[in-house]
């Protein structure tokens, strides 16, 4: 029973997962740092106002803090933006880098480095045992 448990544990999938899981709560602490420190200070030095929370109005004697739903969707938001320009931009642009160095065709190669292949493809060919 505790071998089953051990090949259960050690799969891949489930010590990828253990993996991901870590690593996303700690890039998560860094996103949020990143709003809380940066990106909030920021929009309260344009906006003038660091904490929309003590914004409610009230209806038939009932409070509604809207303050607070401002105060998370510009969190929301922010994180979203962060996650976006900081992120999967310079991801993107990487992977597009990458595409555009693995992309050479035969056909986009200089006339001599084409001619040197064919060379060496045929050489290639003479060394093979006839079929």
């Amino acid at each position: 029973m505790l071998r089953e448990f051990r090949k259960f544990i050690m799969r891949g999938n489930v010590v990828d997962l253990a993996i991901a899981v870590v690593i996303g709560t700690a890039f998560g602490a860094v996103v949020s740092g990143l709003v809380a420190d940066i990106l909030t200070p920021l929009i309260a030095a344009i906006a003038g106002k660091p904490n929309f929370a003590d914004l409610t109005f009230t209806i038939h004697h009932r409070m509604f803090l809207y303050g607070d739903l401002i105060n998370k969707l510009i969190t929301f938001v922010s994180i979203a933006a962060a996650v976006y320009f900081f992120v999967v931009v310079p991801l993107n642009k990487l992977a597009e880098r990458r595409a555009r160095g693995a992309n050479v065709t035969p056909a986009e190669l200089p006339p001599d480095v084409a001619l040197l292949t064919e060379i060496r493809d045929v050489l290639a060919r003479q060394g093979e045992p006839p079929s």
